[in-house]
């Protein structure tokens, strides 16, 4: 009978293992991109640019429910990353780079610069061969900058995309797949960033009227 006991408590343990194996097993995939950014080759804009980063883009991440038993829940975390990659960015674009003490607001007393610019993700979609039955990973972007005064006074509004993606054949993990389309998607927004600013109708005017003219040679 003791013999019996024993053994019964032995398989409710198992089973509860079995269990506890089981629940973590379903837990959620999580991705904590990280990756490297290059500078970029160009001449910088003779501009003192602050920057503002607000919580949701410090912090951004974007959480993805599993649609049916066989698919797990997606967390893919892209804030660090974002913060890397756009500081490296702007400081090889402009002569000098000033992280913003508070968002910029007539009575904020924030740092003395030429233009404050403040990006936000409006959208993050990603794609892997367990939604698409088609081995690439893949993510897109869609981000939204303001370039303002220091006193919060608009100067421009846009909107970019940006888009990565990798064959799985390279990697031996989804995870490590994402993260690898997560990187390149911020390396071609940092590429269309850099060729796109300039061009940028109101920033092009804005940037033509801080050129300083060449005075004329006396007679």
């Amino acid at each position: 009978m003791s013999g019996s006991m024993i053994s019964a408590e032995r398989g409710a343990r198992l089973i509860l293992l079995g269990c506890v194996l089981a629940l973590a097993a379903c837990g959620p995939n999580q991705v904590k991109v990280d990756g490297n950014f290059p500078t970029p080759l160009m001449d910088p804009l003779p501009v003192t640019m602050g920057i503002y980063y607000d919580d949701d883009f410090i912090s951004h991440e974007i959480f993805d429910e599993a649609k049916s038993r066989t698919e797990s829940d997606w967390v893919v975390k892209t804030g660090d990353a974002q913060v890397a990659m756009w500081d490296t960015l702007l400081t090889g674009m402009f002569k000098r780079v000033e992280h913003m003490r508070f968002r910029p607001e007539p009575d904020k007393m924030n740092q003395a610069v030429d233009a404050v610019l403040i990006p936000r993700i409006e959208e993050l979609q990603y794609a892997i061969p367990a939604h698409t039955n088609v081995k690439v990973y893949e993510i897109w972007l869609r981000y939204r900058f303001d370039l303002v005064h220091v006193n919060g006074d608009p100067i421009a509004g846009w909107t970019m995309t940006a888009y990565g993606k990798t064959p799985t054949a390279f990697l031996q993990s989804d995870e490590a797949a994402v993260n690898l389309a997560a990187v390149m998607a911020l390396r071609d927004a940092g590429a269309n960033f850099a060729t796109g600013f300039p061009r940028i109708p109101a920033v092009k005017t804005w940037l033509d009227s801080r050129r300083v003219q060449p005075k004329e040679a006396a007679p």
